[in-house]
């Protein structure tokens, strides 16, 4: 049945498209594209169609990707095009007539030439709204936030609309974790908590704008059940030589700093990057857990709280040259990487019991960790402009290499009520050594087989290749002596083969895309400590379908379906275990399976002020994290299992309006249902579902064309994820923007979490099981950034790099 309702509604999906296609409309048109100097493309260009007779505005646009542009639905007349765009000397071409001979005009390459003004000398009256809705994707344009500077990119995430981020630094997406986060279109290859560095170390004033796709095309790789976050970074658009320098410090109950520079230098024939960004961390986190071991005859309760300050430096890195061998083809090359270096001390008091608040006995512990991870990037990647229409081709190489070295001590020290030592102590270490190791090669091609009309086709292959220890020492008799039963080596190799095709069509009102990407995947798990081994073969189809209606000037709607996969990560097929405290533990699981997801959506928006989509999915082996107690050792064991189902439905409504010319406002409500259900969890049938809600609302006040207010807060309300329930969280931020010297010099002010709200809690929704964990974050930090631009501003637009790193790193565990 499944493939039935496929084909058929392929089959229709189709009769449509050509049905559309065949129609012929009756009025006129007029295209053409837009190119600089060096006869490259130019996109966002500003465009007016004036009346010839009087040089009114008949219709505004801008210029589209590869710098085509299109008028349609004209009646006869005679029309004036103007061409705009800061930096460029203004263009006016026609007149043009639409009659009865001749509907539609191609107008020949209109060429713009660069007026190498300063930017100094030009004043800018307008920017881009705070939040944009495209077909496709939501689009946060954050670069003139007062609040992104100052804060780092996992801060701002937590502000975003539908977006929510746990205590470990997980991203959810309206509800559903699993996103994919990519920066400048290449994903990041890394785990949860490498990502979280490297999210907290990049700044926001780095930051342009954020993309938020529920739905992404057959173009980008299937992982991520619930969506794609993409990271937009600042590009450099001047040539000479020119750079941002910032420099911040903030306080909570520790200090905050960070720093970094960016250099840049363009010529005719080459452009070279670089830039450095360094952050040092020292934070204080809270945390406690309570529970209870029922063996049925007798209860044991126990009662821990521990708590860290730690210190993280992280410096991240990258530079790169262009060479323009002529005006159509350019090749690259890129390296970047970041270091991470920390080290934190735990300290842990559990009080057990056999009654409630009744203290039988104590285990005080005291694990210092430490860890370092290095990461280095490279890439070598080619495009080609064919020819004017758009024909292009872009190939990119990229080997990437993860470097971890973590050590975490236990002291173990057990007491009676009155501090009285019952047994000697116990102490080990654990050792997690890692490398991981990514080529991928990439190639995709574009062919536009008409002014509305646009094929995308694309190969990619990568390979893995991961070495993991596990090494486990026991300190006794003063000497650190290997344990045998805990020691592993694990190994994994995977390959992945994709094809994908996406073709797009523009009718008078109506857009289509349709996509179809092939993913063939080889893996082999190997423990080499138990000589066990998982193999696996498997190919899968990933379509997709994107359907956009205008029904009248201020009305759309929309409709879209994706089928995506989610692999497991590196680290949870590692059959390791790794320890929390004596009692606490987490097990790998190498018989994981991954997960598929179909997802539905179904969008209107009104004068794009008011936007609302609702949507459902249905993901079967969801793969959910699982706390399972052990009575019999009075443990906590965790590791991730396949459940059976999540059935998601989430609808989201989001309001960007201008109150007034000082006022802007954007709100977000995110309504979701998560249903999960497992027929076999520890030998009964599961389920866990509840109704929550994301509230997320943004006020910016433009008090002087330089100096700006923001507020921004946030609340999530109680939700379900998995075999855990999740407390509400919420938090309020105030930020104050000033600029000096021509805008060159600006200074932030900025307050994360004002009232000090923010914090975290978990219970378990597994029958019988009764566990609480209590987190409260260092969230409550004042910022003071400094950032400050210099060199040459005469404009010109800079190319746009995009390597071909897949979302093989997002799965790299520590």
């Amino acid at each position: 049945m499944k493939k039935i309702f496929l084909l058929f509604t392929s089959f229709a999906v189709f009769l449509l498209f050509f049905k559309a296609a065949a129609q012929t409309s009756h009025d006129g048109s007029l295209t053409g594209n837009v190119i600089d100097e060096q006869r490259k493309p130019l996109d966002y260009v500003s465009i007016a169609l004036l009346k010839a007779q009087d040089s009114t505005v008949v219709k505004g646009s801008f210029t589209f990707e590869k710098g085509i542009y299109a008028f349609d639905h004209l009646p006869d007349g005679n029309y004036l095009i103007a061409f705009n765009m800061l930096g460029y000397t203004k263009v006016v071409k026609g007149p043009f007539p639409i009659n009865a001979g001749n509907r539609a005009y191609s107008v020949n390459d209109v060429l713009l030439t660069a007026t190498a003004k300063q930017l100094n000398s030009v004043n800018i009256t307008g920017k881009k709204p705070l939040v944009e809705r495209q077909v496709d994707k939501t689009v946060l344009n954050i670069e003139n936030s007062v609040l992104a500077t100052g804060n780092t990119a996992l801060e701002i995430l937590r502000k975003a609309p539908g977006v929510s981020v746990d205590k470990d630094g997980n991203v959810s997406l309206r509800g559903k974790k699993g996103v994919t986060v990519m920066i400048d279109g290449k994903p990041t290859y890394l785990s949860n908590e490498e990502l979280a560095n490297l999210l907290n170390s990049t700044e926001g004033n780095a930051i342009t704008s954020i993309e938020l796709l529920t739905n992404p095309s057959s173009k980008y790789d299937a992982s991520g059940n619930s969506g794609i976050i993409n990271i937009k970074l600042k590009k450099n658009r001047n040539y000479g030589t020119n750079g941002t320098a910032t420099a911040g410090g903030g306080y909570g109950k520790n200090y905050k700093a960070n720093g970094g520079l960016t250099l840049n230098h363009r010529e005719k024939k080459f452009n070279v990057f670089g830039d450095v960004n360094y952050g040092r961390n020292k934070r204080t986190v809270k945390q406690g857990l309570s529970r209870v071991n029922d063996t049925g005859t007798d209860q044991t309760f126990f009662d821990q709280t521990a708590g860290y300050t730690g210190i993280r430096n992280n410096t991240n890195y990258k530079t790169g040259l262009d060479y323009f061998i002529n005006d159509n083809n350019t090749i690259g090359v890129a390296i970047n990487g970041y270091v991470t270096k920390a080290d934190q001390v735990d300290n842990i008091l559990t009080r057990i019991g056999s009654h409630p608040n009744q203290t039988d006995s104590l285990v005080k512990a005291i694990n210092p960790t430490q860890y370092k991870y290095v990461n280095t990037a490279y890439n070598l990647n080619y495009r080609g402009v064919l020819d004017t229409l758009g024909q292009e081709i872009n190939v990119d190489l990229d080997f990437s290499r993860y470097h971890r070295d973590k050590l975490e001590t236990y002291n173990n020290n057990f007491s009676d009520a009155a501090g009285l030592l019952t047994r000697p102590p116990v102490i080990f270490r654990n050792a997690t050594p890692a490398i991981v190791k990514i080529w991928v090669a990439k190639a995709d091609y574009s062919y536009p087989l008409n002014k509305k009309t646009k094929l995308d086709l694309g190969l990619k292959t990568s390979f893995v290749n991961t070495d993991n220890n596990s090494i486990f020492e026991n300190f006794i008799n003063h000497t650190w002596q290997n344990d045998v039963t805990q020691t592993n080596h694990f190994k994994y190799d995977e390959n992945i083969n994709a094809a994908y095709a996406n073709l797009k069509r523009e009718f008078r009102s109506t857009t289509l895309q349709l996509g179809l990407r092939a993913e063939q995947t080889n893996s082999k798990g190997n423990s080499v400590t138990t000589q066990n081994t998982v193999k696996r073969h498997y190919l899968n189809l990933f379509p997709t379908i994107f359907i956009n209606q205008v029904l009248s000037r201020n009305n759309e709607i929309g409709f879209s379906y994706s089928r995506r996969i989610d692999r497991p990560d590196y680290s949870s097929l590692n059959p390791f275990v790794h320890f929390l405290d004596a009692f606490t533990y987490f097990r790998g699981n190498p018989f994981l399976n991954p997960q598929y997801t179909n997802s539905f959506e179904v969008s209107y928006s009104y004068k794009k002020t008011i936007n609302a989509t609702f949507g459902y999915s249905h993901t079967s082996d969801v793969i959910s994290f699982v706390v399972i107690a052990d009575t019999a050792r009075k443990t906590l064991a965790a590791s991730n299992e396949n459940l059976a189902e999540l059935n998601s439905y989430n609808l989201n409504i989001s309001s960007p309006l201008s109150l007034a010319r000082w006022w802007n406002t954007n709100t977000n409500l995110t309504v979701f249902y998560n249903k999960f259900n497992a027929p076999d969890l520890l030998a009964t049938p599961f389920s866990s579902g509840k109704l929550s809600f994301n509230f997320n609302t943004t006020q910016t006040f433009t008090v002087t064309p330089t100096f700006n207010v923001e507020l921004s807060g946030f609340y999530h309300s109680k939700s379900v994820n998995g075999t855990t329930a999740e407390s509400e969280q919420h938090s309020i931020d105030l930020g104050f923007s000033k600029s000096l010297l021509e805008k060159k010099l600006n200074i932030k002010v900025a307050a994360n979490d004002v009232f000090n709200l923010l914090k975290y809690k978990n219970t378990s929704t597994i029958p019988g099981q009764d566990f609480t964990y209590r987190s409260k974050d260092e969230s409550r930090v004042f910022r003071l950034t400094c950032t400050y631009r210099f060199g040459s501003s005469e404009i010109k637009g800079a190319r746009k790099r995009d390597k071909g790193s897949a979302e093989e790193q997002n799965r790299v565990k520590p």
